[in-house]
């Protein structure tokens, strides 16, 4: 485990952000569970060749989704939160949400790691597979309103195939909203440059949008929001940061280089008519 190789070992780098984030900016965001895991980083390469700033994007992505994934709840009770590509996520610790069932889908040796180390919990379902395959749908319980969350996950794919998955979803589910983080073209160019140097040269990324609206009607469904990175790190933080990842943080925001997406695929109002 000395070398990152392949996508699936990605999972290390969001680990080491959530880490570095709970020491030094607690106020901001807190991961009792990603502390935890310190012991079973393979080294400190991810932590040496990452700025503030990748981490903090890592971090911003995790405040932001959280934030996301409680209002879902919040609005519509019991329901099934269904991690994508999960790793080594710990949301599930974080929320200590009661009213929904977490999912976590990931692939066989990743979902093996995460039973060995996390264990599987009340009201927490682990499913090993592809994601596009869509064989784990058989294991949701679609009578309950249902939220996917993506995160760094689809950018390691191309267009068509994410096109293609949210088709695929589309048609499995009656009520259904998927959240994911995207980076826009000059985004992704930064993304790759930051994979490379934390010595992960097979996990290239190739997914990416310029215009969310637009995105959203080449695939026929509801944008709910679109939400960049920094707008709370920037209140809360604000000079305890350093400079450069300050000017970084109002770039990006500015010209929406990174971004999470809320599409609503298929979601009902109470009436049972779509929304």
């Amino acid at each position: 485990m000395n070398k990152l190789q392949g996508v699936s070992d990605t999972l290390f780098i969001p680990l080491v952000a959530r880490i570095f984030a709970s020491k030094k900016f607690p106020e901001y965001f807190f991961d009792k569970k990603a502390l935890s895991l310190e012991e079973y980083i393979p080294d400190d390469s991810i932590q040496k060749k990452s700025s503030e700033y990748s981490l903090m994007a890592s971090v911003a992505r995790y405040y932001n989704l959280d934030s996301m994934v409680q209002a879902f709840i919040k609005e519509n009770g019991k329901c099934n939160i269904i991690y994508l590509g999960a790793g080594f996520e710990t949301a599930y610790y974080r929320l200590n949400e009661q009213l929904a069932i977490f999912y976590e889908i990931d692939l066989p040796n990743v979902i093996a790691a995460r039973r060995t180390i996390l264990g599987e919990q009340t009201n927490e379902i682990l499913i090993a597979g592809n994601i596009f395959d869509m064989e784990w749908v058989k294991r949701i319980d679609k009578s309950i309103s249902t939220l996917l969350v993506g995160s760094g996950v689809f950018q390691y794919f191309k267009e068509d195939n994410v096109i293609q998955f949210i088709d695929n979803v589309k048609k499995s589910f009656s009520n259904v909203e998927l959240i994911f983080d995207a980076t826009n073209e000059t985004g992704i160019k930064y993304a790759n440059k930051y994979v490379k140097r934390t010595g992960n040269d097979d996990a290239l990324m190739y997914f990416y949008i310029n215009d969310s609206v637009e995105f959203s009607k080449k695939t026929g469904i509801k944008l709910i929001e679109e939400r960049v990175f920094f707008t709370e790190a920037r209140k809360m933080l604000k000079k305890k940061l350093g400079l450069y990842t300050r000017i970084a943080m109002k770039i990006v925001d500015d010209k929406k280089r990174a971004i999470l997406l809320h599409l609503g695929i298929n979601k009902y109002k109470s009436n049972g008519h779509f929304a």
